[in-house]
Order: C-alpha cells, then sequence, then structure tokens
C-alpha cells in the first residue's frame, strides 16, 4: 500500500511515542544544532568574503594593477615607452608617478610619509583616490603651486587641513656654506582624502608630478608607470605579455608579488574558518547517531516484525537512514536560510548593535576595515549545505546497521 515502504516507516519513526519524548527532544537539539552551525559557516564564510574582497578593493585603489620601472628605480624617456603600453591588449590605463619617502612637520607635529608624484587627470584612469576626496580636490594639484593631498590620518596627526601650509623634508641633502641641511619645501593642502584604510590614510600623501621631480631632482624621469588591467586577477599573466612586448629591459610588476602574502593569509585563514566551523556542524551532525541508536533499541521488536514478515535487512538500513537524514535535512534548510538571511542583513545588524551598545567593535586604529562587510557566495552556500548532508548521512550508517542486524526470530523475544 505505501511506496518506497522505506520512506514511509522511516517518516513514520521520525514522531517517536508519547512515552519516549526524549528521544523526540534529542532529535529536535540535533536539528537546531545543525542549523546553527550552518548558519554560523555560511555568515563566517560570506564576512570572510567580504574582507577579501574589501581589502583587495581598497589596496588597489590606491596601488596598482601592475607597475613599469627600470632597474636603477629612474624611468627614463618615459612618454615613449607610455605610448608602446597604452597600446597593449588588456590594458585600460597608464599613469606616470614618482614614489619616494619624505616627513612633514606642522609646529611641533612631526610625521613620516611616502609621497607619491601624480598627473591628476591621468592618475584617475589607474586608481580611485579621486573618489575618495572629503576635503579639497585633487584638480589643486597644479605644477609649480606645490599643493599637497594627505590623507585624513595623517592630516590630524599634523594638526592640518586645507589652505594650512606643511613643510616636507627630503631625506637627500642640500650642501651650503654652512654645512649640510636637509631639503626642504613648504607645501599647501590642496586637500584631504579617506579610503577606509589606517595604513594609507596615515602615511601616504600626493603632490603633482612636476612638483615631485623638482623636489627630488629626477629631471625628467619618473619613478616608473601605473598600469590598471582588464582584468585585476590575471595581472601575472597579462603583466609578463605587456613586458615582452616592451623595447628594452625594464622591472614589470604586479600586485599580486606585491601583496601576495597579505592574501594567501586571509586565504589560509578562510580555510582555517571553514574547517573549525566545520567541527560545529559534525558535532551536531553526529548526534544524530545517540538518537537513532535509541530510537533503534525501542523499535527492537517492530524490526524483528518487519524482517519476520520478509522486509531485508538493507531496506531496515534504509529506515533509519531516512529517518536520520530527515532530521539533517530539516536542519541544513533552517541553517542555509538563516545563514542567507543573516548574511545579507549583516551590515545593517552589525551597526545597530554597535549603536545600542555604545561600541566599536573594529576599531579602524587596529584593523584594516572598520566596517563588517559580507559577500554572499551561492557556492560557499551550496558547500555547506552538501557538507551538512553528507555528515547527516554518513552519521546514520552505524545506528541503520546496527538495525539491520535484527534477526526474525527476535520478534518473540522482544514481545
Amino acid at each position: 500500500m505505501f511506496r518506497p515502504l522505506e520512506i514511509f516507516v522511516g517518516l513514520r519513526y521520525t514522531r517517536a511515542k508519547r512515552r519516549n519524548h526524549f528521544i523526540s527532544f534529542i532529535s529536535l537539539i540535533s536539528m537546531l544544532g545543525i542549523a546553527l552551525g550552518v548558519t554560523a559557516l555560511i555568515t563566517v564564510l560570506s564576512v570572510m568574503n567580504g574582507f577579501e574582497t574589501e581589502l583587495r578593493e581598497r589596496i588597489l585603489g590606491m596601488a596598482s594593477h601592475a607597475t613599469i620601472a627600470e632597474f636603477d628605480g629612474r624611468l627614463r624617456h618615459w612618454p615613449e615607452v607610455m605610448a608602446q603600453v597604452e597600446g597593449a591588449d588588456r590594458v585600460v590605463g597608464v599613469a606616470p608617478f614618482v614614489e619616494a619617502e619624505g616627513m612633514f612637520s606642522s609646529g611641533r607635529q612631526v610625521s613620516g610619509a611616502m609621497i607619491r608624484g601624480v598627473v591628476p587627470d591621468l592618475e584617475a584612469r589607474v586608481s580611485q583616490v579621486g573618489e575618495h576626496i572629503i576635503l579639497g580636490s585633487m584638480d589643486g594639484l597644479q605644477p609649480g603651486r606645490f599643493g599637497v593631498v594627505l590623507g585624513r590620518e595623517l592630516a590630524l596627526a599634523l594638526g592640518v587641513g586645507v589652505g594650512d601650509k606643511v613643510t616636507l623634508i627630503t631625506p637627500q641633502a642640500a650642501v651650503t656654506p654652512v654645512g649640510v641641511l636637509p631639503r626642504m619645501r613648504r607645501l599647501d593642502v590642496v586637500g584631504v582624502f579617506e579610503v577606509g584604510m589606517f595604513e594609507y590614510d596615515r602615511s601616504s600623501a600626493f603632490i603633482h608630478l612636476d612638483d615631485a621631480q623638482q623636489i627630488y631632482r629626477m629631471d625628467d624621469a619618473v619613478t616608473g608607470l601605473r598600469l590598471k588591467l582588464d582584468d585585476m586577477m590575471r595581472a601575472p599573466l597579462i603583466a609578463r605579455q605587456v613586458a615582452s612586448e616592451l623595447e628594452g629591459r625594464f622591472w614589470v610588476n604586479d600586485w599580486t608579488r606585491q601583496h601576495a602574502n597579505f592574501f594567501r593569509a586571509v586565504q589560509t585563514e578562510k580555510t582555517v574558518m571553514f574547517i573549525i566551523l566545520s567541527l560545529i556542524v559534525a558535532v551536531a551532525a553526529f548526534n544524530i547517531v545517540s538518537t537513532l541508536v535509541m530510537v533503534v533499541i525501542d523499535k527492537q521488536s517492530d524490526i524483528a516484525i518487519l524482517r519476520t514478515l520478509g522486509m531485508t535487512p538493507f531496506s531496515v538500513m534504509l529506515v533509519f537512514m531516512v529517518q536520520g537524514t530527515l532530521i539533517g535535512v530539516v536542519g541544513a534548510v533552517l541553517g542555509v536560510i538563516g545563514g542567507v538571511t543573516l548574511a545579507l542583513n549583516v551590515e545593517t545588524i552589525v551597526p545597530a548593535i554597535e549603536s545600542l551598545l555604545g561600541l566599536k567593535f573594529l576599531s579602524p586604529d587596529v584593523y584594516y576595515i572598520s566596517d563588517l562587510p559580507s559577500d554572499l557566495k551561492l557556492h560557499d552556500v551550496t558547500r555547506v549545505g552538501l557538507l551538512a548532508f553528507g555528515l547527516t548521512v554518513i552519521a546514520t550508517l552505524y545506528p541503520a546497521w546496527r538495525a539491520s542486524r535484527t534477526q526474525p526470530a527476535d520478534a518473540l523475544r522482544y514481545e
């Protein structure tokens, strides 16, 4: 009458008899444990995906997909090289730059910084600094005016704002009649930017390319060329192709070499977190073992009668595998729903909790990112769901095998 019989009996056994409410309670705990583990795993993976994506975008907003330089640190005849690179396939933007170290002073405040000389119109092709200006404008960097755009944290440390003046002290010395003195230059603050990463906001400053060449005595040379590619994930391959098309010997570098250890560490942390949180799901899944063992003990007489009526040992195994798998599937589905919901709303929930408690979970002075981003990916949800399902099926094997060992002749003994 009921086909397939194994599924019908397994679903029927999911609800224990009234005298065995404890078994139903253990089943509920196992189900909730799986749901909680799946929810936590999906949420954490989504947050770590968000961190990785946010860090990559912010770093590459300041850095570049690839750079071209000469081995002595000075790229001469860069307009000719730039013309060659602009004609290369998959290169969408090229800009020259001068990069050097310096020290800013304002009153009694002194702070070191990385100085980058740029051409504002060309820099917009390869970076997103102009999009993060909060005061002033990059257009204030005009050749000969010696203006500077400071990071927000650097400006706060120096106690200056737009319209103020700072003194740039370079590591190059000048020989004067009174001795060797450091070279200094007064600069006008024409803008302040904030990219949201303390490392860059605290130690970066931009001046015009011509001013940087004059201050650091670069003549007409630059440090190198910054490249923006159409696919940053294939930057190593594209950079090698561009280098092979250039006439001469150049040092071509890409972002994967500059920040390889950092992103490798992020990926390692993501893998470790996946393994650790998977153990939560595994513990909850293997709670099903105790549930099914108690059910098997409770149903010994029923199993013996079914065997007497002709049910095979394999069919008996399927009955209890269906029961255990149902618990796991319901828990996994609830966990997926909860995880997806939480991952999609974590950027709203966390600020609300911070506002309620008056706390800041991610201080910008300590962490690269002060917000909690989330990037939900379908393959992570699928992987976690299949993991929970697989662990549940494995957990049902031993109790189901034990149930299949019951013989037809045991019916009278259990009765």
